[in-house]
């Protein structure tokens, strides 16, 4: 049987593990959805790796009280590949369904990415808070559809220059900036690692793709910049194809 399973962060969990307790938005889907009754048993993952066999206790629509049993097995294994995929802010539901599909290919951070020729200007701080607020709603959902019990990081807007010159946190992590031109195939880029990478960061445009400035900058600062054949993608097409394209390569989607 398919486990129902819900969310709640570790803070959720009692000091000793006993119990869990699942905010209003989960209690209500437990409650008003699912119809579960006391005693039913349900799975709650912790959003950093752990889950849980747990039992209902007290259902209210505001939260509800779950009684832990034993923690288990995630129900998917997580990737071996660390996997960033920072994509340019894309307009309406582009970008959500980005964040949706990369979660379910077990993409490990997510950053929206500030361009030049960005599909989205953001007015000020609290849009990109409530952007974010919305693609953590979104990769926590894809989490219980795909039996993944670690969500994504997702960061905050970060602008171009500001991620091209970070500095890797892993030796062995490959950088990778997809392009429409001006680049190498993805097979011809493999070949000019020294080894196989365990972290990789992915970096796409948006509809209006790089600026000449944007791909000088990336080169210079030693990312590789990557072309994916001669057919013209929509940029959400290209997110989630590389973020598949990556794992088959260096992760676990054989």
């Amino acid at each position: 049987m398919t486990r129902r399973r819900f969310f709640a962060p570790p803070d959720s969990f009692e000091l000793d593990c006993s119990k869990v307790t699942l905010a209003a938005e989960e209690a209500r889907h437990l409650l008003d959805v699912l119809r579960l009754n006391r005693g039913d048993e349900v799975f709650v993952f912790d959003g950093d790796g752990r889950e849980f066999r747990c039992t209902v206790d007290e259902m209210k629509r505001e939260r509800a009280t779950l009684i832990v049993n034993a923690e288990v097995k995630p129900a998917r294994p997580e990737s071996t590949l660390q996997l960033t995929l920072a994509v340019a802010l894309l307009k309406g539901e582009k970008f959500d369904l980005v964040v949706q599909k990369a979660t379910e290919l077990g993409a490990t951070r997510i950053v929206p990415v500030v361009t030049k020729l960005a599909d989205v200007r953001l007015r000020d701080e609290r849009d990109g808070a409530r952007r974010v607020a919305r693609f953590r709603r979104i990769a926590v959902e894809a989490c219980k559809q795909s039996g993944r019990a670690r969500v994504p990081e997702i960061l905050e807007p970060i602008g171009f220059q500001a991620l091209i010159k970070s500095k890797p946190t892993i030796k062995r992590e490959w950088r990778a900036m997809f392009s429409e031109r001006d680049g190498t195939s993805l097979n011809e880029a493999i070949k000019t690692l020294q080894a196989h990478p365990v972290s990789v960061t992915a970096l796409v445009g948006s509809e209006g793709g790089w600026t000449d400035e944007e791909i000088a900058l990336a080169r210079d600062e030693g990312w590789s910049i990557v072309t994916l054949g001669g057919r013209t993608l929509r940029a959400e097409t290209a997110a989630i194809i590389i973020t598949a394209l990556l794992q088959h390569l260096f992760g676990d989607l054989s």
